[in-house]
Parts: C-alpha cells; sequence; structure tokens
C-alpha cells in the first residue's frame, strides 16, 4: 500500500476537485490538524514540484487553489476537442481590453475611446461569462453604469490581481488605434505613409519648376498633359531634314 503524505494527498485532493479549493477546505482533509501556515507550505512545495511538467498549480484571486494546464501545451492538447473553444471579434477584445485596464468605465467612456457605438449584445457575451459586472454607477446625469471584471475574469486567466496585467507600451495616439476605421491602413503598415511621400515630392518638384520657368510648363510637363504640343526644331541639324526644311529622303 502506497505510503501517502500530507502533499500526496493535497495533490489528489487538488487533481481530483472539479473546483479549486481553498486553505480552509483543505485542512479538513487533515481534520483541521496542520495550521494554515502549514498547508501553504506543502502547497507551495508542490508548486514547485510540477513547475516543469503538463500542469501548473496556481493560487487564485479568490485564495482558492487549482491545478492548471501548463501554457503551450493546449496546441497540442486542442487536437482532441471536437468542439472548438469560441474566438471573439477584435470589436469585443479591444472592449474588454478597455475595461481592464481602464475600469471602472462607463459605456460611453467606451465608445469614446473606440470611436464607435458599442451594441449591447458584445458587453452581453462577457456579462454572460461572468468576466464584467456593474460595480457602481457615476454620479452624473442619467447615472450610467460603472463597468469592471470580476473575480472570475481573473481566475479564468490565471492571474491573482490586477496588478498582474501585460503593462501596455505607451505610444502616440496614432500609433495605437483601438478602433477599426482604417483596415487597410492596419494590414500594410507603411505603405500609406510611402505613397503619399511621393506624392509630397512630386508637387514639391511641380512647383520649383514653375517658379524656375514661368513662361511655360518643362518639356516633360507639355508631353504629360494631354492637348499640348511640342514645336518641331528649326534648325538644319535636326535628324530627318535637310538645310531647306525639307524632309529627306529618295522620295521628295
Amino acid at each position: 500500500m502506497a505510503d501517502f503524505t500530507s502533499q500526496t494527498i493535497l495533490e489528489a485532493a487538488l487533481l481530483t476537485s472539479r473546483k479549486p479549493l481553498t486553505i480552509r477546505e483543505m485542512r479538513r482533509l487533515f481534520n483541521d490538524g496542520p495550521s494554515a501556515k502549514t498547508i501553504r507550505q506543502e502547497l507551495e512545495a508542490l508548486r514547485r514540484f510540477w513547475e516543469d511538467r503538463g500542469m501548473r498549480l496556481e493560487e487564485l484571486a479568490d485564495g482558492g487553489w487549482r491545478f492548471r494546464t501548463a501554457p503551450g501545451a493546449m496546441t497540442w492538447l486542442s487536437r482532441l476537442e471536437e468542439e472548438r473553444p469560441a474566438r471573439y471579434s477584435r470589436a469585443a477584445m479591444e472592449t474588454l481590453a478597455i475595461i481592464a485596464y481602464r475600469q471602472p468605465v462607463t459605456r460611453g467612456d467606451i465608445e469614446e475611446i473606440r470611436g464607435v457605438t458599442l451594441t449591447a449584445q458584445l458587453l452581453k457575451q462577457f456579462e454572460d461569462r461572468g468576466w464584467i459586472e456593474t460595480v457602481g454607477w457615476r454620479e452624473t446625469p442619467g447615472r450610467p453604469a460603472l463597468l469592471g471584471t470580476t473575480k472570475k475574469f481573473l481566475n479564468d486567466l490565471g492571474l491573482k490581481s490586477l496588478a498582474e496585467l501585460p503593462n501596455l507600451k505607451e505610444a502616440p495616439s496614432e500609433e495605437f488605434e483601438l478602433g477599426d476605421e482604417n483596415p487597410e491602413a492596419q494590414e500594410s503598415p507603411g505603405i500609406g505613409s510611402m505613397q503619399l511621400q511621393e506624392e509630397l515630392n512630386f508637387d514639391q518638384e511641380r512647383n520649383e519648376g514653375s517658379r524656375e520657368s514661368p513662361a511655360g510648363p518643362s518639356d516633360e510637363e507639355a508631353h504629360a498633359l494631354p492637348g499640348t504640343h511640342e514645336e518641331a526644331p528649326s534648325d538644319a541639324s535636326a535628324p530627318g531634314r535637310d538645310g531647306g526644311g525639307n524632309a529627306s529622303g529618295s522620295g521628295v
């Protein structure tokens, strides 16, 4: 018979539990014998043991403990799933990011940042999942609801607090557009700016040419403009004509 230690008992309980377990619940495994400090020490030892394996032991924002699939493992595990997980649109992810980083925010705040109208269905999908909730009301006309993230949001992302969210890099507003007003420019960065610079250079050359030759357009511009004809040269050295100005050839 296997010799069960406190660590193996905790490990078995966490691996088979359908929900995260708190330290108080885990103490009941031993009839409340070990102290909370002792249980936490055992959990930290388990966490270190599982660091380089396919599962991770983590503490959640609400104080619960659970095992979770190691980051990156879903690349292979997803091949066993018949149903693909739901994917959120770009507009939905932008909205969720604004709530997470700017909370508490109102619906009007989100619309002002994104520059587009926010649909009720977009917010409802996060409310139904338990990721956002109303945390209060702003004391302004109409008393709009203030939105914020929930503990379930942190738990599902494996975070203990909002401070663990990735830091946003500071960037000028024109380089960090949350809206989707110009998708072609976003998909092909740099192309639009190159074309604009070429147009500016072309206009600048034309302006400089007009200042140097005010009497009329240049030769290149004359060829380019419809309806403009260049006069034939009158000197005798022009190719294809003799000294008298007649066309050269045996048929004349």
